[in-house]
């Protein structure tokens, strides 16, 4: 416990403060914070402040995530309603800051002065004027010297935010921007999941994939006032991020890579295993028969990610997509699978046919290795097909559940 009944007791609830505890809250400023204290009574202040001067009613929630400094003592004096929050993570700190408050519009930021909080109303005016969420951009405004390292400037950051645009089209020009806004009912229907640095990709490509109305604002970046080490971990935290963009979008990580590779192998397949007598040869073709498999495997891997994800909450229902697969039902993939399996032991038995004939070796390897090839690539996909669709109605069950 961190704040001592000296310093709570300056603002203990009168009946004035019980009455401004039932008026509704319009706006609620949320701050994540792990020992910020040379910089979080100043961010509370500043949206304090902004709030006064704009008449707006509201309230700050300060979101702490284990301190172990004066930033709780430094908050509650400055006005702050803090919340703690045991679950580590930028995330869980928001969500639970979040979820702790009562604004109708919510305005998320940092609580190391990065942002400026007496600027916060073109972000109240987007979320009045109908938006669901305000996204900050950077880029827009010049940034402060020293606000950003190089990396995260001219690399980081444009790349991650190019990938989140392509992947999901998004319209949000700055994807990591810590300063956005949304409304309650909004956040409340994305159900975010995430608990780490993701939580702000998360947010913007649930939004997106949710048709929400999602605007941005230019806003001011400054160098944070930490005297320590920053929170945030250039390759680590950037390599988070993408992952989560790739993990979020099984189309661009397994469909398309798969659905290319099937095309490339099945081609080259086609065009040489019925024809001993041209340029590729049985090496090519098992190369080609490996890019079939693999594709064939990421394929129905976009099948699986998708599943659980959705029941994980961590994407969207797709209705076109499962009507599609819902039209595929587990005896049908069986059938398929087997009929495979037993297309490729009758190439098997062929070649013990010739075998006991006599003429295997007079039909030379380059025949014998192609009927070989054919068999072999026929049963791994019969036995494929027939396990994936097992593990899908595995993961079919347990989304209905």
């Amino acid at each position: 416990m961190y704040i001592s009944k000296e310093d709570i007791s300056p603002y203990s609830i009168s009946s004035e403060d019980l009455i401004e505890e039932l008026r509704d809250v319009e706006l609620s400023v949320v701050m994540p914070c792990l020992n910020e204290e040379r910089t979080v009574g100043l961010c509370v202040w500043k949206a304090r402040t902004f709030m006064l001067e704009n008449g707006i009613h509201g309230e700050v929630i300060v979101a702490d995530n284990g301190s172990t400094d004066n930033s709780i003592n430094i908050a509650v004096k400055a006005g702050a309603k803090v919340v703690n929050i045991s679950s580590k993570g930028y995330g869980a700190a928001l969500i639970g800051g979040i979820n702790s408050s009562r604004g109708k519009f919510i305005i998320m930021a940092d609580s190391d002065d990065s942002y400026d909080f007496l600027c916060l109303m073109p972000i109240v005016q987007k979320l009045r004027d109908g938006s669901d969420f305000v996204i900050g951009n950077r880029f827009k405004e010049k940034i402060s010297n020293d606000a950003m390292p190089f990396l995260h400037k001219y690399l980081g950051n444009p790349v991650l935010t190019f990938i989140g645009k392509w992947f999901f089209k998004s319209e949000i020009g700055d994807f990591h921007c810590g300063l956005r806004g949304f409304t309650r009912k909004a956040f409340d229907r994305l159900d975010l999941q995430t608990t780490g640095m993701e939580f702000a990709s998360e947010m913007i490509v649930k939004a997106t994939l949710c048709k929400c109305k999602v605007t941005e604002v230019p806003i001011k970046l400054y160098p944070d006032g930490r005297t320590g080490k920053s929170h945030l971990n250039t390759w680590n935290d950037g390599w988070r991020h993408l992952r989560f963009l790739l993990l979020y979008s099984p189309r661009w990580l397994f469909l398309y890579p798969g659905l290319m590779l099937m095309l490339i192998g099945f081609g080259i397949t086609a065009w040489s295993l019925p024809n001993p007598k041209q340029t590729f040869d049985i090496h090519t073709i098992i190369f080609a028969v490996g890019a079939l498999l693999i594709g064939f495997q990421a394929v129905f891997f976009a099948v699986f990610t998708k599943t659980f994800a959705v029941h994980e909450k961590l994407l969207l229902r797709s209705s076109r997509i499962d009507k599609l697969l819902d039209m595929i039902s587990l005896e049908t993939m069986i059938k398929i699978g087997a009929l495979l399996i037993l297309a490729g032991l009758g190439g098997g038995a062929y070649l013990v046919y010739i075998w006991k004939e006599g003429t295997f070796f007079e039909w030379g390897i380059t025949v014998t290795m192609r009927i070989a090839i054919f068999s072999f690539t026929f049963m791994v996909f019969g036995f494929q097909i027939i396990f994936s669709a097992f593990f899908y109605s595995y993961l079919k069950l347990q989304v209905r559940k």
